[in-house]
C-alpha cells in the first residue's frame, strides 16, 4: 500500500484544531509533539516496502538481503 498522505494531513490538522483551545502552553506543545509523532510513525507503517531478490544456487530455500524503496 502506497503512503496514505491524506490521512497524514488529516491527522496532523486535527491534532492542531484539538489543541488550538488549550490555554496551557506548555501542555499544549507536549501534547501535539506525542499526537504528530504518532501520527508521523503511522503514516511510515503505512508504507509497503517492495524488494526483489535475486538469489543463485539451487532450487531449495536461499536467504539473502534484497534493496527496494518505500511505496
Amino acid at each position: 500500500m502506497a503512503l496514505n498522505k491524506v490521512k497524514l494531513i488529516q491527522d496532523i490538522k486535527s491534532l492542531l484544531t484539538e489543541e488550538k483551545s488549550n490555554e496551557k502552553q506548555g501542555t499544549s506543545i507536549d501534547n501535539i509533539s506525542l499526537k504528530l509523532a504518532d501520527a508521523i510513525d503511522a503514516f511510515v507503517k503505512s508504507g509497503t516496502v517492495t524488494t526483489t531478490v535475486t538469489t543463485t544456487g539451487s532450487a531449495s530455500a536461499q536467504t539473502g538481503t534484497g534493496t527496494g524503496g518505500v511505496s
